[in-house]
């Protein structure tokens, strides 16, 4: 589907994102069901779970605490006064028959993620409605068979937050820098892994298209059944082409909600959008209200980590370091404080960035292991920095090197390898200039070029005495001798 680039222009695409967040909790939100991801199926079930006659379900606390991490840390009003209500509607992974969810009263109401989409300028405030706390359903698993459908109920009653945005996204790219931003602030908190792959994170587009003049939102299309960032920008991106041709032949978008196949990069219709009475709400009568006063909002307030825009502005301001360094290293949280611990250690921040987003993201990335598992700590890495700040060894010598034998010999610091391995920078003219001299001698014609005018060459040069001293050359000195040299 393509789509003519004036066309588009006449249209604003308003999204609003509800996006579902696994809260890692060991049991689930209303039992003591294990929530182990990968189990063989229906084995974490019990009569509560599975809504037997009789049974009770208790709140989980830890889940109660992970919603309120996650308000405070996108500026939400924590809901003192909590009803949990019955969602009703009739599906085969449900066991109860309903889904018990919050209603009139979410723990979370209000509140904003900040975004920053690639090539924008300026950040945007995407506006929530709120975060709300429920159950998670079962998992329908379709077989070859297409009469056949196999249901796990592991996954029924693990404990969910909902995270629903105004229809403040503009565009696919707002999107995903969204869900981004979202997966980030969850994995900093450590209430969610934010696997999409895994779906203990989830997320279903409201999508519609107005004339840009307008002053009503276009019907919405809701799409469901994304499991990556990538493919939620896809799904938006056609979705958004779709209404706007229906638009332009003149036909009617029918409220509905589709499915999207991510080997095609289209969507599908799945069923006409349900209205909220269709699920007929009303109070859960099996828990009673729950009460969040302000000792609890404190004691959670006591445990917020340092979250990633607060990092990126520190690393921006306080460190000068440029912003895409920034976004690169709170990209992961354990690497963003290595960063930082690594900041406290030397004044060479940009040295630090380069050293942390090169040599070390590579090693990490071709072991596959993380940055608690880095054998190097920030003290010792900034040894390395340091030997580089005095004129010691090369970049070149220190980032091939100095750091292999400083990831093979954990004892050993930089100045220590560097000296066993004769490594240290020759920045004495006695001993540079015979090489200069021999350099030059070699490449007589080079030298008639480069005093006819063709001053470009004295890299040549610099280059040569580097070869001929293994790299011990101080580069800065052989640079000026040779320009005394050449005179």
């Amino acid at each position: 589907m393509s789509l003519d680039e004036s066309i588009r222009n006449k249209y604003t695409v308003v999204i609003g994102l509800e996006v579902h967040a696994q809260l890692l909790t060991e049991s689930k939100l209303f039992c003591g069901d294990s929530t182990a991801f990968g189990a063989s199926p229906n084995t974490h079930i019990s009569p509560i779970s599975l809504g037997h006659p009789g049974t009770l379900p208790k709140l989980n606390r830890k889940a109660v605490d992970y919603a309120i991490k996650m308000g405070l840390a996108c500026d939400c009003q924590i809901t003192k006064e909590n009803i949990f209500a019955r969602k009703n509607y009739f599906y085969p992974d449900l066991p109860k028959g309903y889904q018990v969810t919050q209603d009139k009263a979410p723990i979370c109401v209000g509140g904003k993620v900040w975004i920053k989409p690639k090539g924008a300028i300026e950040e945007k405030a995407i506006a929530l409605n709120r975060i709300h706390m429920e159950e998670d359903a079962g998992k329908s698993i379709h077989t070859e068979d297409a009469m056949d459908t196999l249901v796990d109920y592991n996954r029924a009653g693990v404990p969910l937050i909902e995270i629903v945005t105004e229809p403040d996204l503009r565009s696919a790219d707002e999107a995903y820098s969204f869900l981004t931003e979202v997966r980030k602030l969850v994995r900093y908190l450590e209430i969610c892994d934010g696997n999409m792959e895994e779906g203990s994170l989830r997320c279903d587009a409201n999508v519609s298209v107005m004339l840009k003049d307008a002053e009503q939102y276009g019907s919405k299309v809701e799409v469901k059944n994304m499991n990556s960032i990538r493919n939620v920008h896809r799904a938006i991106e056609h979705e958004a082409e779709r209404l706007i041709l229906l638009l332009e032949k003149g036909e009617t978008i029918i409220s509905e909600t589709r499915d999207f196949d991510a080997g095609s990069g289209t969507t599908s219709s799945l069923r006409t959008k349900e209205e909220l009475n269709d699920y007929r709400y009303f109070p859960e009568p099996d828990l009673s209200p729950l009460i969040v006063d302000e000792n609890w909002i404190d004691e959670i307030k006591v445990q917020m980590p340092a979250l990633p825009r607060e990092l990126y502005q520190k690393f921006v301001t306080e460190y000068g370091i440029p912003d895409y360094d920034a976004q690169v290293l709170i990209d992961s949280k354990e690497v963003a404080l290595y960063f930082d611990a690594l900041c406290k250690e030397t004044q060479n921040y940009k040295s630090a960035s380069n050293l942390v987003m090169g040599p070390v993201k590579s090693y990490l990335n071709e072991h596959g292991s993380s940055i608690d598992q880095f054998s190097i700590s920030p003290q010792r890495l900034a040894g390395l920095i340091k030997l580089v700040d005095e004129g010691k060894v090369s970049n070149t010598i220190a980032n091939q090197q100095i750091f292999s034998k400083m990831l093979e010999n954990q004892g050993s610091d930089a100045q220590a390898i560097a000296e066993e391995e004769n490594l240290i920078q020759e920045s004495s003219s006695e001993n540079i200039q015979p090489i200069i001299d021999e350099v030059l001698s070699e490449l007589s014609d080079k030298v008639k070029e480069y005093k006819s005018g063709r001053k470009g060459l004295i890299g040549l040069f610099v280059g040569e005495v580097m070869k001929r001293s293994k790299g011990k050359a101080d580069p800065k000195k052989t640079n000026e001798l040779l320009q005394q040299t050449l005179k």
